[in-house]
């Protein structure tokens, strides 16, 4: 469920805690789209793995096979960009995953943009209270030193794996062994620099403001 303006309104939560409020639905939609954004590029990426692997073992089988035809027989036979799995094809599934990537980019841009907003509530909360902070948490348990760490592991982890997405990018597209493939879908699919536990800061930020019920 998306968390929108209409359904985190809450007129007893101002200053500091209504934009901590405000900033954790949005890391929370932003989560929402940064998956659709995964399961979009891993499809895009497994055709590429596709199209590659049968272009590999298809050049592969004519070194195998008899001399070539004369020219008169290859020149009756269709341009790569009409063959199955040819130039055209590759090259769409590739703008494909370019797209999901910068569409990724653009996610993580948001979310580095939260992160120097809630900087800026604990750089307040820190001029008024002094470094400890204020005696009576924002609402549950946490400090403003608490939601920075959170967002702060949050941020990391986004941005080491749009990273490793733009690798992929980078490489899936001229690698014709299968079993290097196979990392790079496995790589994308599993996104192992968000384990576990980026999913249970999100849901901890979101009980902790009240997204979530206790």
């Amino acid at each position: 469920m998306e968390v929108t303006s209409a359904n985190r309104k809450c007129p007893a939560v101002t200053g500091s805690s209504r934009k901590i409020k405000d900033n954790a639905a949005d890391w929370h939609n932003l989560m929402l789209r940064w998956e659709k954004l995964n399961e979009d590029g891993f499809t895009a990426a497994e055709n590429i793995t596709t199209i590659t692997l049968t272009r590999s073992q298809s050049d592969q089988r004519l070194l195998l096979d008899d001399p070539p035809s004369p020219l008169s027989d290859l020149s009756q036979q269709p341009p790569l960009s009409e063959q199955p799995g040819g130039a055209a094809e590759l090259q769409e599934e590739c703008c494909k995953l370019q797209d999901v990537v910068h569409k990724m980019v653009a996610v993580v841009t948001k979310m580095e943009r939260l992160m120097t907003s809630q900087r800026g509530v604990q750089d307040l909360e820190e001029f008024h209270f002094g470094p400890e902070g204020r005696n009576v948490p924002l609402f549950h348990s946490w400090s403003t030193k608490h939601f920075n760490e959170a967002c702060g592991f949050l941020l990391a982890s986004f941005q080491q794996e749009l990273r490793l997405k733009q690798m992929i990018l980078q490489e899936v597209g001229h690698t014709v062994t299968s079993d290097l493939c196979m990392v790079y879908l496995s790589c994308w699919l599993q996104q192992p620099f968000l384990p576990p536990q980026t999913r249970l800061t999100l849901e901890a930020l979101l009980l902790e403001t009240g997204h979530r019920p206790l």
